[in-house]
Parts: C-alpha cells; sequence; structure tokens
C-alpha cells in the first residue's frame, strides 16, 4: 500500500492479463470478438485488398476469352463481395475493440463524410489500449 497520501488512487482489474494473446488466421479473419492492433489491422486490409484485386483482374481477363452475361459476372462478383464485407467488418470491429469501444461504431461508416474520416483516424491512426479491456488482452 502507498503511504503516500498525495499519490493518485490506483485500482487493479480483476481480470488483467499481461499476457498477448495470439489469435489464428481464422479468428484474425471470421471472428467478431477479441483485439487487434494497428500494424495488423493495416497488414490485413492490404492483404484482403491485394487479393480481391487479383481475383477481379483474373475474372476481367477471364472475360475475354470467355462469354458471360452480365447475370454471371454480378453472380460472380457477389460471391468475392460477401467473404470481403465480412472479413472488413471482423477486421475493423477488432480494431474498435482495441480503442475499448464497442464493435457498434463499425457503424459510424454511414454518417456522410465525416463517418469514413472518423473511423479512418480512429482505427488507422491511434494507439489501443495497452493493457487488458473490457474486450480482453492484446494480441499479437
Amino acid at each position: 500500500m502507498n503511504t503516500n497520501i498525495y499519490a493518485s488512487p490506483q485500482a487493479t482489474l480483476e481480470n488483467e492479463s499481461a499476457a498477448i494473446v495470439p489469435l489464428t488466421m481464422k479468428q484474425l479473419l471470421f471472428s467478431f470478438q477479441g483485439r487487434i492492433g494497428r500494424k495488423a489491422f493495416w497488414l490485413t486490409t492490404l492483404i484482403a485488398t491485394v487479393v480481391a484485386s487479383l481475383i477481379i483482374g483474373a475474372i476481367f481477363t477471364g472475360l475475354a476469352y470467355t462469354e458471360i452475361s452480365e447475370t454471371g459476372l454480378i453472380f460472380i462478383l457477389a460471391i468475392l463481395y460477401i467473404p470481403m464485407t465480412w472479413i472488413g467488418l471482423a477486421i475493423q470491429l477488432k480494431r474498435w475493440h482495441d480503442r475499448n469501444k464497442s464493435g457498434w461504431w463499425v457503424l459510424i461508416m454511414f454518417v456522410p463524410v465525416i463517418g469514413p474520416l472518423w473511423a479512418l483516424i480512429e482505427t488507422g491512426f491511434l494507439a489501443g489500449s495497452p493493457a487488458a479491456n473490457d474486450y480482453g488482452s492484446p494480441s499479437a
């Protein structure tokens, strides 16, 4: 106990864990629970964007050699869109958790102009909680 009467009060968390929890690839890409840091957020976003661009490029390159209707093209792109949206939401939600904010903050993207800018600053540039928070321990 600190005997200095002028020291600020210190509190300890009941479930505080200093251990960094590693996430599997499945947890990183598809789970809506846990936390990720800025580095994992940017790397995962970059890799997902490159993979999606390569797949879309391959689809459009293949269109030159095949006869696919517009409906078929829309169906193929919709199949790609669904998992990419899921992965994007999972990554951003975990990043909001790292900032010790609810995952519902992902809805700020629907606010015109300021929403995407706010989300970019919060999730992309501001540091998360260094210790355990309401959403668990930091992940590697």
